[in-house]
């Protein structure tokens, strides 16, 4: 049997839930939600689901974190009528995201838009399935430390070693 790695205890009458895991790691997946009113909704999942606030861009996106690996973003915006109930982000690597794009088009020409580079420093390519669902394949992007990225993540509460 291999090692547990998961942030959930083991089933128990007496299982004791862990700490909010506030380390900064590589999301292996994380769902996006689109929020009216960000302050209400970061307010909500905080004090009503127990999450804590990684790091805030004001008036765009606010970084949701319960335990390891349960990862929200709240975004500043309205959930679209015509736009899918389902968003997801999946974790990939730069290298994969001209092959995703090009199988998904291959498939269901259209479906896919980007990719793009997004101001939390990675590469994005957006893939609508043909269920609707809204899919993120998101890749980091290395950082210099000594760079202007580096210093705007630093300011924002992500931690990043100084060069």
């Amino acid at each position: 049997m291999s090692d547990y790695i998961s942030p959930v205890p083991m089933p128990a009458a007496d299982a004791v839930a862990p700490e909010p895991y506030r380390d900064f790691y590589g999301m292996p997946m994380f769902i996006t939600v689109p929020a009216r009113d960000l302050a209400a909704s970061k307010d909500f999942w905080i004090r009503g689901l127990g999450f804590v606030d990684l790091f805030t861009i004001p008036d765009r996106l606010t970084h949701l974190r319960r335990w390891a690996f349960q990862d929200v973003l709240l975004v500043s915006g309205e959930q679209d009528g015509e736009a899918p109930a389902l968003s997801t982000s999946f974790s990939c690597v730069l290298g994969q995201i001209d092959e995703i794009a090009a199988r998904c088009e291959e498939l269901v020409p259209g479906c896919t838009s980007g990719p793009r580079e997004m101001p939390w420093n990675s590469i994005e390519l957006t893939v609508v399935t043909p269920e609707n669902a809204r899919i993120v394949m998101t890749a980091a992007q290395p950082i210099d430390p000594r760079s202007a990225k580096a210093d705007e993540l630093r300011a924002i509460g992500i931690e990043i070693p100084e060069g």
